[in-house]
Parts: C-alpha cells; sequence; structure tokens
C-alpha cells in the first residue's frame, strides 16, 4: 500500500491546525519539538485523509491529545476507526487526554520516550 503524507487537499487544514493550537498541544509541542526527546517529531501531519497531532515518522509513533469532544460517541467511533487505520499501516498511537497534559506531563512524556 502506498501511503500519501501531507496530500495537497489537506494543506490548508492543516496549517488552520497548527495556528489554532490548543495550549495541551502548545505546551506538549514545547517539550518535543527540536528533537529533545532524541528523535525529530512533526505537528499536524497528514497520513492518508487523517491529519496527526504529532507525528515521529523515524519510530511510525502518533501522539494525539483529546479535549472533551472526543468522549462524545460519535467522535469515539470516528477516533477507532482512525486509529484502527493507523494500526493497519503499522503506526502506533498514542491517546493523551487534556487533564493529563495539564496535570502529569513528565509521565506522558515518560510514556512517549519509553516507547521511542
Amino acid at each position: 500500500m502506498t501511503l500519501v503524507y501531507n496530500i495537497l487537499k489537506l494543506k490548508n487544514r492543516r496549517a488552520e491546525l497548527r495556528n489554532k493550537q490548543t495550549p495541551q498541544e502548545v505546551l506538549l509541542w514545547s517539550r518535543l519539538r527540536r528533537e529533545q526527546l532524541g528523535l525529530k517529531f512533526r505537528r499536524q501531519h497528514s497520513i492518508g485523509g487523517y491529519i496527526a497531532d504529532f507525528y515521529c515518522p523515524k519510530k511510525k509513533l502518533i501522539i494525539e491529545i483529546d479535549g472533551s469532544q472526543h468522549f462524545k460517541k460519535d467522535t469515539e467511533e470516528y477516533d477507532k476507526v482512525r486509529s484502527d487505520y493507523f494500526k493497519g499501516i503499522n503506526i502506533k498511537v498514542f491517546r493523551f487526554t487534556n487533564a493529563e497534559i495539564n496535570t502529569n506531563m513528565n509521565g506522558v512524556l515518560l510514556k512517549i520516550q519509553s516507547n521511542l
């Protein structure tokens, strides 16, 4: 299967998401950027028709930050389909809640590091 990264039709949406990051995305990005964990991460990176919050290509690892909207039934179903797609192409997905980012950043970073 040929994967399509950062397809042109999602370019504007990726830029919009980068410009309107949540406070939790800004906080986590400040700890992931510039290879602070030893590997390069990209933010708002598209794979197929989906846009990942953060992606480490070398380790095939996606990090998603879930706000309250992710706990609604229809969104949970969409997230499952999306995660199944990534799993099917051998990309691991870690999900963290806004609360985890706000209250346990060290634990979040330890989990990420232990899987790099």
